[in-house]
């Protein structure tokens, strides 16, 4: 029996270069050797943004973007959080009731919000809505509704899987079964945290992104605001502590990543020079997917068949799960 693998992501912007490394490629990858589930987190997108035409235009092109970069609707299933008739939210009451806060007042995204706010001389929870407080449980819902084996994340979200597992282990333990599989959080070595323009981990939060399908131009001139220190054109570079290089080894191969080390290393070679080469490996690789974005998104009718087939699926599966839960709940 194949395990299953889950990823999804919320369409709060186009994905970006982490979004692409960090889950995206991985979570192709997966549908070689998995069954594989996409999702497009839809309702995960309301503690950021209430504009209803924006969420809808985003869930539309982030499904794009998913068919872009190579999701074949035949191998794995793409859908939309809202497509499995509340299965998701209802199980997310379910979980509520085994989840101590103690464990959502962890949440690195909560604790964020507490300190950023304590800097600020706010009140600890201002502007702390329960969507946000209790968002690891409706990822941990997403996950463990579909009996997941596998969640390819980048390194800032093993915390969530962590927490989906800790909140299954419960409910199993107080129930005496195995009701719900244990998942696993996957990354790629080389992609764990991909770092953005400024050096710090690539974020839409911190407007240090280089989305995946931005044209060339675009593409260019953002790669030559990567930061980098101050060291001249003769001095020997740490490939090592570098980010232009840290984002060159996504997407080189072997070759060309043990020829521009040397380059660092020897000396000779300008900062522009470095970007230069990081702007032309990945235009070379992004090319086919930013025309492949424009024809898809040029073709909503297109896009909506293959949610309507990833949801029919999915829907099927979270009523079987469901029922099995009321089951054991007594509540069925």
């Amino acid at each position: 029996m194949k395990k299953i693998a889950l990823t999804g992501i919320k369409p709060t912007g186009i994905p970006h270069i982490g979004n692409f490394l960090g889950s995206i490629q991985p979570a192709l990858k997966l549908s070689e050797s998995c069954e594989a589930r996409y999702f497009v987190a839809d309702y995960h997108a309301l503690n950021s943004t209430k504009d209803p035409l924006a969420i809808r235009e985003m869930s539309l092109q982030i499904a794009a973007a998913w068919l872009a970069c190579g999701l074949d609707p035949d191998k794995g299933s793409l859908f939309t959080s809202r497509a499995e008739c509340l299965k998701p939210f209802e199980l997310l009451t379910i979980l509520l009731a085994y989840t101590p806060k103690g464990l959502m007042n962890r949440a690195h995204a909560y604790k964020a919000m507490l300190q950023s706010n304590a800097e600020a001389g706010k009140d600890p929870d201002d502007g702390v809505n329960m969507g946000l407080f209790t968002y690891p449980v409706l990822m941990a819902a997403d996950i463990l509704l579909f009996d997941t084996d596998y969640v390819p994340v980048g390194n800032d979200q093993f915390q969530h899987v962590e927490m989906a597992v800790d909140i299954a282990q419960s409910f199993n333990y107080i129930h005496q079964c195995e009701a719900f599989r244990l998942p696993e959080p996957l990354a790629h070595e080389t992609s764990k945290t991909v770092l953005g323009l400024d050096g710090r981990k690539m974020s839409k939060s911190y407007g240090n992104i280089i989305p995946i399908f931005a044209p060339e131009k675009q593409l260019r001139k953002l790669v030559m605001k990567i930061v980098t220190n101050s060291q001249g054109v003769e001095e020997p570079k740490d490939p090592d502590t570098c980010s232009v290089f840290s984002l060159y080894k996504c997407f080189a191969t072997d070759d060309q990543i043990a020829m521009l080390r040397e380059r660092y290393l020897a000396g000779g070679m300008g900062w522009g020079h470095a970007k230069q080469e990081l702007f032309e490996v990945m235009n070379a690789q992004l090319s086919p997917y930013r025309e492949r974005f424009e024809q898809l998104i040029a073709d909503p009718g297109y896009i909506n068949s293959v949610l309507q087939m990833g949801s029919d699926k999915a829907r099927e599966l979270a009523s079987a799960k469901i029922k099995s839960l009321r089951s054991i709940l007594g509540i069925d």
